[in-house]
Order: C-alpha cells, then sequence, then structure tokens
C-alpha cells in the first residue's frame, strides 16, 4: 500500500471510528432493538471497520457477513477481528446491488449509515430483501435529509415507502433526541413479509 492510500485508510478509520457515533449511538444498544438468537447469521452493509460487526459477532454462534467495497478496510476489520479473538466474521468485498450472498441466508441485515450512498436505493433493498430468510429483520440507521444538505441522504418518508415496495413492513419507526456529527438521525426496524 502506497503512502497515500495509507493516509486515506488512516481518515477513513478515523471517520469510522467517531468516537461521537461511538457515545450517541453505541452499538449494543441498536443491536438490542433487534430479535437476535445465537444460532442468527447476519450481514453487515457498509461494515467499514465493524461498529456493529464486532459486537454483532458477539452476540451469535452463526455467521456475521461483514460486506464492504474497500478492501483495505476489510483487511482492518479482518485484524479487529483477530484481535478480539472473533472467529464469526466472514469480510465480504461486494456491492449493495448485488450482495454476493445466497437467497435467504440470512436473518437479520444490519445498514447503519450506508444505504444513502447507494442508487437506485430500490435495487438495494430488493438485494436485501432477497439474502434475508422469510421474516427476517433489517435495522436501518440513516441521516435524516435536510433541506440544506450537501451530502447525499434518504428522507425518513422517502426510505418508509422505499422499504413498503422492496416487500418489507416497518415494525418500528425511531427519531432520536441525540445526534451524530451534529445530525438527526432516524431508526427503522423492518421485517421480510413471507
Amino acid at each position: 500500500m502506497t503512502q497515500n492510500n495509507s493516509d486515506k485508510l488512516t481518515r477513513k478509520i478515523n471517520i469510522l471510528e467517531n468516537a461521537d457515533r461511538k457515545d450517541n449511538f453505541p452499538a449494543e444498544d441498536l443491536l438490542k432493538l433487534l430479535p437476535i438468537k445465537r444460532s442468527n447469521n447476519i450481514l453487515d452493509l457498509g461494515a467499514g471497520t465493524g461498529y456493529l460487526a464486532l459486537p454483532a459477532a458477539k452476540q451469535i454462534d452463526g455467521i456475521v457477513y461483514a460486506l464492504d467495497l474497500d478492501v483495505d478496510i476489510l483487511n482492518y476489520l479482518d485484524s479487529k477481528a483477530k484481535e478480539e479473538k472473533l472467529g464469526n466474521i466472514k469480510t465480504v468485498e461486494g456491492s449493495f446491488d448485488n450482495i454476493p450472498l445466497e437467497d435467504n441466508t440470512i436473518d437479520i441485515a444490519l445498514a447503519s449509515l450506508a444505504l444513502h450512498e447507494v442508487n437506485p436505493l430500490s435495487d438495494t433493498l430488493k438485494q436485501i430483501n432477497r439474502v434475508l430468510i422469510e421474516n427476517g429483520y433489517l435495522l436501518c440507521v440513516e441521516f435524516e435529509q435536510k433541506e440544506a444538505s450537501n451530502s447525499p441522504r434518504v428522507h425518513s418518508s422517502v426510505m418508509e415507502q422505499e422499504l413498503l415496495n422492496a416487500g418489507f413492513s416497518i415494525k418500528e419507526k425511531i427519531f432520536p433526541s441525540n445526534k451524530v456529527a451534529n445530525e438527526a438521525l432516524y431508526i427503522f426496524i423492518a421485517q421480510k413479509q413471507g
């Protein structure tokens, strides 16, 4: 890896391991919103440095598939999993619009601050639906879209409609008062319909 790539990776790791995110929205608290069982297989979309993948792996005997496009960040996550002696994290290089997993193999999908990056959103949600088992769950955490936002965002009402169109029902909607990077968030728990 060149020095420039190493610097980029370091900056990305620092952003993803933001203390504000971890303090205001501990991964363990987000995971408590889901009916996780020891036997579950979990997909973490946009796994990054393992914000959700690492604590999820500690709760299950199944596999946590950590999906990301960035091979360097996946290598970093692999090393963190080894440090924590977690043998049930499988890093997967790939995109959200063509998830490289078999149909009906995932119990729970996690997407934390990742879905605003995809376009069209509908294709990704259909892929998530495809890999989830019947009645499987999706945890979606996203920044709320504001009128003056320069960054890509998906308004909660648009996300809700996209989820419904992709074959999900909305089980819970949460609009927390605390923020990340001074931005409002929303959390949806959605369930694949049979």
